[in-house]
């Protein structure tokens, strides 16, 4: 009489996490850097060559400044895989299981919602209304140009590149209709919502932090030159 062979009880190694797009602007992050790199001459130059409290004050404004400005222009980003999207905003991180998403909406600006209501702005996917127009112009050409040469062409659903915010128009087909940039991103993670929102792996809850690295020198600084002015 053969014995059967024990079975391994070791947990399975979970399976592989897809790999994070990541969404930012190529606008803001040029701005800021020149910001940054202009606020730091200025204060630098100041701790130098200032006298009395002009060190102290120059020291207390880089403090306030520069994680300010970073927060508003560096800093910012969306990334998104097959389980969740992670929003990076100024202040806080959000991190929304898609099976928690509830729609995105692009108007003025670009937001998502979650189940509950709770409204959250993408702070890196700016709407441009002037890109939007530059779009239509292009799509309205596109159109003319298809009806006087191919009979009009027939018009496909469009999927935005999957690569960084910023890929070119023509990335999305020869017979798609044009979109702008930011908004041929956020179609981009509609369907990728639509597509994983019912999955085991993209359930969980939705978590918000603060981002403390940002908001304690912001805060400090801010205390800081209110201080110094104050009693100057």
């Amino acid at each position: 009489m053969s014995t059967p062979e024990p079975q391994s009880s070791s947990p399975q190694p979970p399976g592989p996490v897809s790999k994070d797009r990541a969404y930012r602007s190529p606008a803001g992050i040029s701005g800021g850097v020149l910001v940054l790199a202009l606020a730091l001459w200025l204060g630098i130059d100041a701790l130098v060559s200032g006298e009395g409290d002009t060190r102290w004050k120059a020291l207390a404004a880089l403090v306030f400044l520069v994680p300010l400005v970073a927060a508003y222009t560096v800093r910012p980003a969306v990334f998104a895989n097959d389980d969740r999207m992670r929003v990076r905003n100024p202040f806080r991180v959000i991190v929304l299981p898609w099976a928690r998403v509830e729609s995105f909406r692009s108007a003025y600006t670009n937001e998502v919602f979650a189940e509950g209501g709770a409204k959250y702005q993408l702070w890196s996917i700016p709407v441009s209304l002037r890109g939007r127009k530059k779009a239509a112009r292009q799509e309205d050409r596109r159109v003319a140009g298809g009806a006087g040469g191919l009979g009009g062409g027939r018009r496909r659903g469009v999927l935005g590149g999957v690569g960084q915010f910023g890929t070119r128009a023509d990335a999305v087909g020869a017979d798609g209709p044009v979109r702008a940039e930011a908004d041929k991103v956020m179609d981009e993670l509609r369907e990728l919502w639509e597509a994983r929102r019912e999955a085991a792996e993209s359930q969980g809850d939705v978590t918000v932090r603060w981002a403390y690295e940002i908001v304690v020198p912001v805060v400090v600084g801010a205390v800081a030159l209110g201080v110094l002015f104050g009693v100057g």
